[in-house]
């Protein structure tokens, strides 16, 4: 595999690696050879796939607030890594509106901080720093978002992505424009689904929660269409971003999609329903009537055109094949017959390599 070459033998710090996403990237760079330095508060959610695949045993598990600038600063300098995936986020748009300070200073000034340690590093080091399909000012049109539409969002969650945008721009002008050992560029993606997500208020550990103890589920939002991607996707976009830049300067700052292809919009009851064909015993009822009311996007789409164009970059999974594989997780560890959830997620990794390299995607072809 392609990405193997690039990752092999190299430090990798993930910060949010306790996350969803970061623990799912953490268990890919560490099956292709990485030494993975993760970087996180806490552990957002209980259960976690963080705890669920055992990731405190293979990576360095360093507990730290993003915006401790001077201790962020101390450990990238002390790591000198090659490669940096800045996922660490208040993720949630609901918690955005109870806790706009903290999701502002954590989204926008953690981004900073991680880009200030990147200004002072001595090494040679390329930095991916993911933000979301949600930075941009969703005006609710029929067609996917490009990456040179505008930047904003009306709620703190959508805002603060946004203003780390802003800033991660103004470092890449400012700093790392010229000839020099830092390359940045930026990863957005949409609506990510698949095991080992407990967020709040997100629709399958919602659904999964709800159906494992056979009780019935309130959807605020049945008729909103969202890009749902498997989270390996985006995460295989990432990688494979990581590596092209490493040898393609030209690279430097520039922002890509990644998300499924423009026929793959479905709506939440799209997906339940999908959902349910691989569940037994499903109830959910509509309450979007008696919902609580505060602004969520009804529509949102991703124009990933440029991730083609420039990276030959195109998603691998069909939306029955991300559904199955999201559900299937969730059987497999609310089974009791399944003892390592590590290696469930590590098959999964690997069947969904296997997938690319037949379909012949590029960063999953042997060179």
């Amino acid at each position: 595999m392609l990405l193997k070459k690039y990752y092999s033998n190299k430090k990798v710090i993930v910060t949010g690696h306790t996350g969803f996403k970061g623990s799912w990237l953490s268990i890919w760079l560490k099956l292709m050879g990485a030494e993975v330095v993760g970087i996180s508060h806490d552990v957002p959610s209980d259960p976690s796939n963080y705890s669920a695949s055992n990731i405190n045993e293979f990576v360095r598990d360093v507990r730290i607030d993003i915006r401790d600038f001077s201790a962020i600063g101390e450990i990238f300098k002390q790591e000198k890594p090659d490669f940096v995936f800045h996922l660490a986020a208040q993720a949630l748009v609901r918690d955005s509106y109870a806790n706009p300070l903290d999701t502002f200073s954590t989204n926008a000034l953690g981004s900073v901080g991680i880009l200030d340690a990147l200004r002072n590093l001595d090494a040679n080091t390329v930095a991916v720093m993911i933000t979301s399909d949600k930075a941009y000012d969703n005006v609710e049109w029929n067609w996917g978002y490009r990456e040179t539409d505008r930047l904003g969002g009306k709620d703190p969650y959508s805002a603060s992505k946004g203003m780390a945008e802003l800033a991660i721009r103004s470092y890449v002008d400012s700093f790392f424009r010229s000839e020099g050992n830092i390359k940045v560029a930026i990863a957005r993606a949409g609506n990510v689904i698949g095991g080992g997500d407990w967020a709040i208020d997100r629709i399958v550990p919602d659904c999964m929660k709800s159906w494992s103890k056979g009780e019935s589920l309130s959807i605020r939002s049945p008729e909103a269409t969202r890009p749902w991607q498997h989270v390996l996707e985006p995460l295989g976009g990432y990688l494979f971003l990581g590596a092209m830049l490493s040898d393609k300067k030209e690279l430097q700052g520039e922002a890509f999609n990644f998300g499924p292809t423009a026929d793959q919009n479905y709506s939440v009851r799209n997906l339940i329903t999908a959902m349910s064909s691989h569940w037994d015993q499903v109830k959910w009822e509509d309450v979007s009537n008696k919902a609580e009311q505060f602004h969520e996007a009804g529509l949102l789409k991703l124009n990933c055109d440029k991730a083609l164009a420039l990276l030959n970059w195109v998603p691998t999974l069909n939306f029955e094949e991300t559904v199955e594989m999201t559900v299937n997780w969730y059987k497999a560890y609310y089974s009791e017959k399944l003892t390592s959830m590590h290696e469930f997620t590590q098959s999964q990794i690997y069947n969904y390599i296997d997938k690319a390299k037949r379909r012949n995607k590029a960063w999953a072809i042997d060179k």
